[in-house]
């Protein structure tokens, strides 16, 4: 890299506008959207999509709501043109659908596009020719009056090709492709020449796409230069503004929300920002964007999983677990403080009668998009207690007290080290019934009990089987576990002092169950734990004093 950037490139020039006004607005509707996914998309795979998998991901954008999909580039092949051909003429283009096809301002690529759409109910033609300094010097080498010239010439052959298939209900489409490096005011006069041709009105409106073909500036700029372009172009209600943002800076998404600010009604992308170079504007997420601020954004991603399954299947690439919303580990947390956090904000939403979604670190309720809280939290030698506890309540129904979290944690993490990676559900509930006693033969086992009654006191009269052999002991106390506590002492010596109990169902209905967690402390000052789970409440606690009796 050169030490001085400033020798050989220049910062992109500012849009001239003191009243601006898309800073101060927010986007409160949907825009119209349009999948660029076949077209776009589809040019920057290394193995370009076959008939199989572009009609599996044309019936996926169907299924989730795209009303505007671009389906290819019909005269760039045969494998194009029968596929777009095949479409229409097999029907399989839904009533509420309208597909779209892109030429170059070509005669004869503008007639095979026309002949692709034959038998077509409806349909857009997009039209597009370069229009910026580099590409009018470099590339064509043409002056101004030669390029506003192929946009008008291309827009006749549209005018002219539509008018040989009356049935078709025609819609046009007109990109001054590189908008985003081109002078306003030239963008502006090669669309005025193309609205001259095309005659838009309000009730048939011509779409201006307005490309950042190579993202150059900040997303400020482009909107900017979207506002300009509103303000400026004539009969502006005969008109819809497009927007196709790119991510070469790595900003195609605020691009999009911020064009939108500034007047915008459409917007083209590929779903999870596939597309040339580093992608076209993420779909999923400017949609899932308005979602979270309230807004309808008329697109259906309650399945994520099965969009993000149908793109890797169809694209051959992988999306990336980081990625917003449809990522595997973006409502994921390992931190012990976001586990807490999290724990404790899901706890706060039960209690809430408002509806309004309120948890830290989670902007969206995965259950929106089809995901199980299972995954929010997952464990391994970064986790907390509150992590380790959410993953037991989840798993198995154990709400455990704090302390116990505390105690438990520490073991989870223990093992996390020895093992080197995440632990999943299992490991972590095979460590739990170790640490706690609940499964195998224990020191002291519960065989039967019966609680009765005597001067206002409660007994306690069990069996219980110890170093082989079963032992009856009896005690008395103020309650159920004081009475077993006087029973542990007069038959086995063994001196607890209660410190903390609870206990909760385990389910709902009579297939519930009972937990029970006791806290006790020895002479010595030695804290101990005991769980017990049973379909009866009392013998569950009775189970978890024993358990701290078996820590001994």
């Amino acid at each position: 890299m050169l030490a001085d950037p400033s020798v050989k490139y220049r910062p992109f020039p500012q849009i001239h506008i003191p009243d601006r006004q898309w800073p101060s607005r927010t986007i409160t509707k949907a825009p119209r959207w349009l999948s660029t996914d076949m077209r776009d998309g589809n040019q920057a795979l290394i193995d370009p999509m076959d008939e199989e998998k572009k009609q599996r991901f044309f019936d996926l954008l169907c299924k989730i709501g795209l009303k505007e999909i671009e389906v290819g580039f019909p005269s760039a092949g045969a494998t194009e043109f029968d596929f777009i051909s095949g479409l229409v003429k097999q029907g399989k283009i839904p009533d509420d659908v309208v597909i779209q096809v892109l030429t170059q301002s070509r005669r004869d690529l503008i007639e095979k596009s026309f002949e692709s759409l034959v038998g077509a109910k409806q349909a857009i033609v997009h039209l597009y020719n370069a229009v910026s300094p580099a590409w009018r010097r470099i590339v064509f080498q043409m002056s101004r009056d030669e390029v506003r010239e192929i946009a008008i010439t291309g827009a006749k052959l549209l005018r002219d090709e539509a008018a040989k298939q009356p049935n078709v209900d025609w819609h046009f489409e007109y990109s001054p492709e590189t908008f985003s490096t081109a002078e306003l005011d030239f963008s502006l006069e090669v669309c005025e020449a193309v609205m001259g041709v095309l005659q838009p009105t309000p009730d048939r409106p011509i779409i201006f796409n307005l490309p950042a073909t190579v993202e150059a500036a900040t997303p400020n700029i482009y909107a900017d230069q979207i506002e300009y372009f509103c303000r400026n172009i004539p009969n502006r209600d005969a008109v819809v503004v497009s927007l196709h943002t790119h991510n070469d800076r790595g900003t195609g998404v605020a691009a999009a929300e911020l064009g939108l600010m500034a007047g915008a009604d459409r917007v083209e992308g590929c779903l999870l920002g596939n597309g040339e170079r580093t992608g076209n504007c993420d779909l999923v997420t400017v949609a899932m964007n308005l979602y979270t601020q309230g807004v309808d954004p008329g697109l259906d991603f309650s399945d994520v999983d099965e969009v993000v399954k149908t793109v890797e299947y169809c694209t051959n690439i992988p999306v990336h677990p980081r990625t917003p919303y449809a990522g595997d580990l973006v409502f994921t947390a390992f931190s012990g403080s976001h586990q807490d956090a999290i724990k404790k904000g899901f706890a706060a939403q039960e209690q809430s009668n408002s509806g309004l979604w309120s948890v830290p670190y989670l902007p969206i309720d995965p259950a929106d998009l089809g995901r199980s809280y299972e995954a929010v939290i997952r464990v391994n030698s970064q986790s907390g207690k509150g992590g380790v506890a959410w993953v037991i309540e989840q798993d198995k129904g154990l709400k455990l007290p704090k302390r116990l979290q505390a105690d438990f944690s520490r073991v989870v993490q223990a093992l996390a080290d020895e093992h080197s990676r995440e632990l999943n559900a299992a490991d972590i509930w095979g460590a739990f019934e170790k640490q706690y006693r609940l499964i195998g033969q224990q020191a002291y086992d519960l065989v039967d009990y019966h609680e009765g009654r005597a001067d206002g006191d409660r007994l306690f009269t069990g069996t219980i089987r110890h170093g082989g052999k079963e032992s009856s002991v009896s005690g008395r106390g103020n309650g159920l576990l004081s009475s077993v506590v006087a029973g542990l002492k007069s038959g086995f010596g063994i001196d607890l002092d209660i410190v903390d109990y609870s206990e909760h169902a385990i389910g709902h209905g009579s297939g519930a169950k009972a937990a029970a967690y006791v806290e006790a402390r020895t002479p010595e000052g030695r804290t101990l734990f005991g769980v017990g789970v049973d379909e009866d409440v009392a013998t569950a606690s009775v189970k978890a004093l024993l358990g701290c009796a078996n820590a001994i």
